[in-house]
């Protein structure tokens, strides 16, 4: 009897402050802040927690099936009765009966089968769902404020029996029900309130968010997925009028020449490794490269906000992971080996907003005829005019850049002739840079130096934050400077994890470093490897605080979390904020699911 009055109370309270909280219910006192020493709008609830209270106390006395049904029937209809009175005129539905009987007929079918599978009486079930079908089509399925005080009570008084009819049917419990009860209790009243917490952090706004997206800019009318079919119709958000151009843009040639090139060198390769192509050691580095080159074509023609997400996304991701593994491999028992990482990892105290700030000074491009105070921009102006210049400076790199690629033409051609292809494609990578950057810098010049129409040299620095699409490179530049010391971090504990008898093992059997790192050590970090990029989409899908603050989404830099800020804070247009709140949800919901799941593999 205890618990069935504290259980009736706790519910009796919890439904009028709902009720009475989104203000259905007509006020039961005076109009006053306090009705004697207790606040006025506790009255209510306090009101239903007595009246729901007494009422299980006494259903818990009564025996008998009949008996008991006939009093909770009873008991459910008069307190059906007292709420429909109280129905605020706002509030009271006006019917459409096709809406309350599919509703009713649906959800009575659906507890049905529900309570079926759970190997509970169907009954039970149909009349739980019977009721709050009755509810959703009657109140949720009408027109309010348009009715009568009696369908009010209709709307109430027909679930209400049919509730009390449903826990009628459950009888007073015995000795080994209680000790059940009780068992569960515990661990209900325990998980209770991080189950609120939840639902009401997550859950009940995740809910109310879907909801908003379904409904026009000012929240009033529904227009149903007209918010998201906007979003990706929109030439803001996905724009691929443009996509024959990938093929014939520069960045797609030199991505296909790179990508042969390092596949010829896979090919030769081969011999030994019982693949067709061996694209481990000294052809990862111009295969990443022709990778990226080729998916940086397709980012520069496709445009629009989905589009940039995605680009953030691989760029990020894949950037701030294969830096952070270089780092840590190249760290890894070095001398200094504490102090540079924690160099490396220094950024990360940096929060997203200080180290927009930071940047956005370092990309400042001021006007040719002023002096540049952006650190990036100082330097390139000024390599430009030592370039163009004709003292002993200029002289001096132009021999250094000089002896550096005879050095390494003549580091190449000794590999090929002792047959070290391993180092041959870095070696042709670095050989080809740096004879591009002689001819320029001998040639017409390398730098931020241009001649303008009177034969005069004038500064020319980089737009970094105004000129698209590659001003999105450069804001990802930002981030990427930030988590590439978290790869690092995560990804050298796992290095070290490694089995040292695994590694000598392979030495022993005549590997080299390279072959003992892409045939050892990177098996047995790539679960480490994994969770490291799930974080880092989870992190970059997200990301708004670095495009907030240098360019506010202008100059074809938006995203969807700033484009969802803009949306719903901005341009008040809260259809489309809710809408693009969602699509940001789903579409880092898979990637959370791929990662819960992954742990619980490696916890079993």
């Amino acid at each position: 009897m205890r618990f069935n009055t504290i259980a009736g109370a706790s519910a009796g309270f919890i439904l009028m402050v709902v009720l009475d909280g989104n203000g259905l219910l007509l006020p039961l006192g005076p109009n006053s802040d306090t009705i004697g020493t207790i606040p006025a709008f506790l009255w209510t609830p306090l009101i239903g927690a007595v009246v729901f209270g007494a009422l299980a106390g006494f259903l818990s006395t009564v025996d008998g099936s009949a008996r008991r049904r006939l009093v909770s029937v009873v008991m459910f209809g008069v307190i059906g009765v007292a709420i429909g009175l109280l129905i605020d005129n706002p509030y009271q539905p006006s019917f459409g009966y096709g809406a309350l009987g599919g509703w009713t007929i649906g959800l009575a079918a659906t507890g049905a089968v529900v309570s079926g599978l759970r190997h509970r009486p169907a009954v039970n079930g149909a009349a739980v769902g019977a009721a709050i079908g009755w509810i959703v089509g009657g109140f949720g399925a009408a027109t309010l404020g348009t009715g009568s005080m009696f369908e009010a009570l209709i709307g109430v008084v027909v679930p209400a029996l049919l509730l009390g009819w449903r826990f009628g049917r459950t009888g007073n419990a015995d000795v080994v029900s209680r000790g059940r009860i009780d068992a569960g209790s515990r661990a209900f009243i325990f998980l209770t309130p991080a189950l609120a917490f939840v639902a009401v952090t997550l859950v009940i706004p995740t809910v109310r968010t879907v909801y908003l997206s379904l409904l026009d800019r000012r929240s009033v009318n529904f227009v149903w997925f007209e918010n998201y079919s906007s979003v990706f119709s929109g030439s803001d958000s996905l724009d691929l009028s443009n996509w024959a151009q990938i093929f014939t843009s520069r960045l797609f040639f030199i991505g296909i020449a790179i990508l042969a090139f390092s596949l010829a060198i896979a090919w030769a390769n081969r011999h030994g490794s019982g693949q067709a192509f061996e694209l481990g050691g000294p052809v990862i580095a111009p295969f990443t490269v022709a990778v990226v080159l080729l998916v940086f074509a397709a980012f520069t023609v496709l445009r629009g906000t989905i589009i940039n997400n995605l680009w953030w996304v691989f760029t990020v991701t894949a950037a701030s992971t294969a830096l952070g593994l270089a780092i840590a491999v190249l760290a890894d028992r070095a001398k200094l080996e504490s102090i540079a990482k924690s160099i490396i990892f220094m950024p990360m105290a940096v929060s997203l907003v200080g180290a927009s700030i930071i940047w956005r000074f370092m990309y400042v491009a001021r006007n040719e005829n002023k002096p540049q105070t952006g650190v990036i921009n100082w330097l390139w102006v000024g390599l430009g005019r030592l370039s163009t210049g004709s003292g002993r400076p200029t002289f001096i790199i132009a021999g250094l850049i000089a002896v550096s690629g005879l050095g390494l033409v003549v580091m190449l051609a000794r590999a090929l002739v002792r047959r070290r292809y391993k180092t041959v494609p870095m070696m042709v990578v670095l050989s080809a840079g740096i004879g591009w950057l002689f001819l320029r810098y001998v040639g017409s010049g390398v730098g931020g130096i241009r001649t303008n129409s009177a034969g005069v040299l004038k500064a020319k620095p980089i737009l970094f934050v105004q000129e698209p699409p590659f001003n999105n490179f450069w804001l990802m530049v930002i981030l990427i400077w930030i988590e590439t010391g978290f790869a690092m971090v995560i990804l050298s504990a796992a290095i070290k994890a490694v089995p040292s008898e695994l590694i000598e093992a392979a030495k022993v059997d005549g590997a080299d470093e390279s072959q003992v790192f892409w045939r050892i050590t990177m098996p047995q970090i790539a679960t480490t490897i994994g969770v490291v990029v799930v974080t880092l989409v989870v992190l970059v899908m997200k990301v708004f605080d670095i495009v907030k603050v240098v360019t506010n989404g202008q100059f074809g830099t938006q995203v969807l979390a700033n484009d969802m800020f803009n949306s719903a804070f901005s341009n008040f247009n809260t259809g489309r904020g809710a809408a693009l709140a969602v699509i940001l949800f789903l579409s880092v919901l898979p990637v959370m699911v791929i990662n819960i799941r992954r742990m619980q593999k490696g916890a079993a």
